[in-house]
């Protein structure tokens, strides 16, 4: 069985993302314990919380867990929410890239610690080539904006235009570097970056013509500023509201806009009290739904795409299911084809360096005679035929 537990936008708001992720982590464990999990992986982003799991030996009985939280889908639909998520079709944001990166990098860190299995692999593989296929074939991401640049937009609704302000972007990473790039052509006063690597910050500041400063210089910054916008990847608030009501002057907190795309949130809600105008990753929603009326001629075209993916993924897959039969009918042929060259050559003696012709000859006529059985054998694996799978093992693999 696939499985895939996971929390997003479409189902919570971030506060129920923020509970519901720790959750997932110990409901993960917990069925990988009960079921024997051969295989896992895990997609964590601002906005959602997923977990991929296989065993052949998992059913939905199995699951008495408390998943009430979560969406849960097994297998075709488990794929089908794979290939939608890396088309961009699932995104806050329809059609926005950032996704299909993070899941190159949840495939390349599964692949790292050894997590991610044969299934998993063949799973995401096909997930970032489709994609791929997605973004080429259809317009879904022309002029797409991303959660960083709605953040920017959120600012905007307030301030109307961001000329001649001063933003202070808090943390270097990914997100917070979108959000500094979709600054750019703002006109503003300055751009400043803070991160807790004073490095990454100064090598985004650069990028951008602004200037860096020290993480503990977070609340000297915030005097003066305009707008903050925060995405910082810590556990827990980086800013509190007494932090705010401290470093900002009485007379400024009305102007200022705070804009939190981390996930778990970096700025205390409270300070909604103070009279800043906070938006967190909630409030996006509304550009979503302007974003997605733009797009939508374009869904359906990369709808059809998954589509056609999904049946050539799930016929990969069952290929897969059969590769050790095919991988022992194939060593079982070579082991006897090696063996007979030797008697061969030995009976020919001397070929004056032609041997080579009789290996490629043998190796062509074994191919030959395995090429159709090995094509039926995975024909039957698609279409689940079990008595012609049950009489292939008993053919190939039955010892005599």
């Amino acid at each position: 069985m696939i499985l895939n537990v996971r929390v997003d936008h479409q189902t919570a708001d971030i506060a129920q993302i923020e509970r519901s992720t720790q959750e997932l982590d110990i409901i993960s464990q917990e069925i990988q314990g009960k079921c024997g999990i051969h295989e896992y992986l895990y997609l964590k982003t601002c906005n959602r919380a997923e977990v991929y799991l296989i065993s052949d030996q998992l059913k939905e009985d199995d699951l008495s867990l408390d998943l009430s939280n979560f969406a849960v889908e097994t297998d075709k639909d488990a794929l089908r929410h794979l290939l939608r998520l890396a088309s961009g079709l699932e995104s806050m944001i329809i059609g926005e890239d950032q996704i299909l990166g993070q899941i190159k990098d949840a495939r390349k860190k599964g692949l790292k610690e050894e997590c991610m299995g044969p299934i998993l692999k063949t799973i995401f593989t096909k997930a970032v080539h489709v994609g791929q296929v997605v973004r080429k074939k259809t317009h879904i991401n022309q002029g797409s904006i991303s959660i960083g640049t709605a953040a920017v937009k959120l600012a905007e609704s307030v301030h109307g235009d961001l000329k001649c302000k001063k933003v202070l972007v808090i943390g270097a990473g990914k997100m917070g570097t979108l959000v500094a790039k979709a600054l750019v052509e703002k006109k503003l006063k300055a751009i400043v970056v803070a991160n807790r690597t004073y490095n990454s910050a100064v090598r985004l500041a650069c990028e951008l013509n602004g200037y860096a400063i020290h993480f503990d210089r977070l609340h000297e910054a915030m005097r003066d500023a305009d707008v903050v916008i925060s995405a910082t990847g810590a556990p827990h608030h980086i800013l509190t509201c007494k932090d705010v009501e401290e470093s900002v002057p009485a007379e400024n907190l009305s102007q200022l806009v705070m804009v939190d795309i981390a996930n778990p949130r970096d700025i205390d809600e409270n300070v909604r009290g103070l009279g800043v105008k906070l938006f967190n990753i909630d409030d996006l929603r509304f550009i979503a739904d302007e974003n997605l009326k733009m797009r939508e001629s374009e869904v359906s075209e990369a709808e059809k795409i998954v589509e056609n993916e999904l049946e050539l993924l799930e016929k990969s897959l069952k290929h897969l299911e059969v590769e050790p039969i095919i991988a022992h009918i194939r060593a079982s042929a070579e082991e006897i084809r090696r063996k007979e060259i030797i008697k061969a050559l030995k009976m020919l003696g001397d070929l004056n360096g032609k041997e080579k012709i009789v290996d490629d000859l043998t190796q062509v006529v074994v191919d030959h005679v395995f090429c159709d059985i090995i094509k039926n054998i995975r024909n039957a694996a698609e279409k689940d035929d079990i008595i012609v799978m049950k009489a292939v093992e008993t053919i190939f693999l039955e010892k005599k």
